[in-house]
C-alpha cells in the first residue's frame, strides 16, 4: 500500500519539476511534496534562476506542521552550501520523519551525501521512487554533468518529404496553428533557443515563447552567425536589451559591428572556426560554462546538418504537415558527408501526438 501512495505523490512532485523546466539553470529543476497523515501540507519546485530550492518552498509552505511528515522529493536534496543552506539539513531541522526521494543527485557535491546526512539525523529515506522520471527531468543536468554540454534537442517543421520551403523560401504557415503552439510550448521548456543566420535572415523571426503567462523568464536567443551578418534592424537585435540575445562568431568579425551590436546589448562571443563555420561542439561547451543545461535549436538546413554531423542532437521534435512540396524545395538539413548507411545518426522513436492535420513525432538518440 506504501508504494502505491509513495509513487502517486512523487508523480505530484514530478508535475511540480515539469513546471520549471527552462527556468532554472544552472541548477535542475526539482520539485517537492510535503505530506501529513494522507494530506499533501506543502509544495514546491526550484524557483527560477535555481532559487529557492523546491524543499525551501515546500517547507516553507507547510510551515510547523513538517514535523513528523514525509517529504517527497524527486532529486536527492543538496548536502553542501553553496548560495543556499544545505536542503538536507533544513529537512533535518524542520523534524521531518520521511523523505522518499526520486533518484540520487549526480552532482559529484552531493551523490549520496544528502541522503546520508538525512539518515545519520535519523530520518528514514526511500531511495529511487520513479527514478526513470526524475532522471528524465534533470537530462539536460545530467547531460553537462557527463558530458560537459547541454542537452540540445532538434526541431524540425517539414512537409512529409522532408522540405520546410518551397523553392522560393515560402514556408509561413507550413504548419497549423494546433502544431504551432506546440512549438512555443516546446522553447518555453527550454533555456535557449538556437538558430543560424540563415534563418534570420530569412525568416525575421523573434525566437520567444509567445503563449501567455507561460513562464516569467525571457528565453536566451543565440544565433550561430559566423561573420556577424544578423541585421542591426532585425527583430532580435532591437529586442536584446529585454531578451537577450547571444551570437556566436568566429575569428576575424568586423570590429565596428562587433561594436554596434554590443552597444545595443548583445552579447557575442568569440569562438574558433571550422571548414563549415563556427566550431560546434566547442560551442555547446561554451553554453554549458555559461549556466545553460537545455538548449533547442530550431534550424534551419545548414545548423541542423551541423549539429547532426558533430553528433550534437540528443532529442529530436519533427512536425509533420500532411502535404509534399517535391525535390526543388529546401530541405530540413542540407549534406553533411553521409556516405554510407552505418554512418547516420538514429533516433529511437519515443512519442507520436496528432496536433490538428499535422503530426509531432518525438526521438531520443539512439545509445
Amino acid at each position: 500500500m506504501r508504494l502505491v501512495s509513495d509513487e502517486s505523490f512523487m508523480r505530484g512532485a514530478l508535475a511540480l519539476a515539469r513546471r520549471g523546466l527552462g527556468a532554472t539553470a544552472p541548477n535542475p529543476s526539482v520539485g517537492c511534496v510535503i505530506v501529513k497523515d494522507g494530506r499533501v501540507i506543502g509544495r514546491g519546485r526550484t524557483q527560477s534562476g535555481g532559487r529557492p530550492h523546491a524543499e525551501t518552498e515546500a517547507l516553507k509552505a507547510a510551515g510547523a506542521a513538517a514535523r513528523g511528515a514525509t517529504v517527497y522529493v524527486t532529486l536527492e536534496p543538496c548536502s553542501h552550501t553553496g548560495k543556499t543552506p544545505p536542503c538536507a539539513a533544513a529537512l533535518v531541522e524542520a523534524g521531518v520523519a520521511r523523505v522518499v526521494i526520486g533518484t540520487l543527485d549526480p552532482n559529484p557535491k552531493v551523490n549520496g551525501q544528502g541522503v546520508a546526512m538525512l539518515r545519520e539525523a535519523g530520518v528514514h529515506v526511500t531511495e529511487n521512487c520513479l527514478p526513470k522520471e526524475s532522471l528524465a527531468v534533470i537530462s539536460g543536468f545530467l547531460k553537462v554533468i557527463d558530458s560537459g554540454r547541454p542537452l540540445l534537442r532538434l526541431k524540425l517543421a517539414s512537409s512529409l518529404d522532408g522540405r520546410i520551403a518551397t523553392k522560393t523560401r515560402e514556408s509561413k504557415w507550413l504548419t497549423g496553428e494546433p502544431a504551432r503552439r506546440a512549438a512555443h510550448a516546446i522553447r518555453g521548456r527550454h533555456d535557449a533557443v538556437l538558430v543560424g543566420v540563415g534563418t534570420v535572415l530569412a525568416d525575421d523571426p523573434e525566437l520567444n515563447c509567445r503563449i501567455e503567462g507561460f513562464r516569467a523568464a525571457p528565453l536566451v536567443r543565440i544565433v550561430v552567425d559566423s561573420h556577424l551578418r544578423t541585421p542591426l534592424m532585425s527583430k532580435l537585435v532591437r529586442s536584446a536589451t529585454v531578451e537577450p540575445l547571444w551570437i556566436l562568431h568566429r575569428d576575424g568579425a568586423d570590429a565596428s559591428r562587433k561594436r554596434a551590436l554590443e552597444q545595443v546589448g548583445v552579447k557575442l562571443f568569440n569562438l574558433a572556426g571550422c571548414a563549415a563555420g563556427v566550431d560546434l561542439p566547442e560551442a555547446m561547451k561554451l553554453l554549458a560554462k555559461q549556466g545553460l543545461t537545455r538548449v533547442l535549436a530550431e534550424g534551419g538546413g545548414t545548423i541542423a546538418a551541423g549539429l547532426l554531423r558533430d553528433h550534437l542532437v540528443d532529442r529530436l521534435a519533427w512536425f509533420h504537415a500532411p502535404a509534399i512540396i517535391g525535390g526543388d524545395g529546401w530541405p530540413s538539413t542540407q549534406g553533411f558527408g553521409i556516405m554510407n548507411l552505418v554512418d547516420m545518426p538514429r533516433f529511437v522513436p519515443v512519442a507520436q501526438e496528432r496536433l490538428g492535420d499535422d503530426m509531432l513525432s518525438t526521438f531520443r538518440v539512439a545509445a
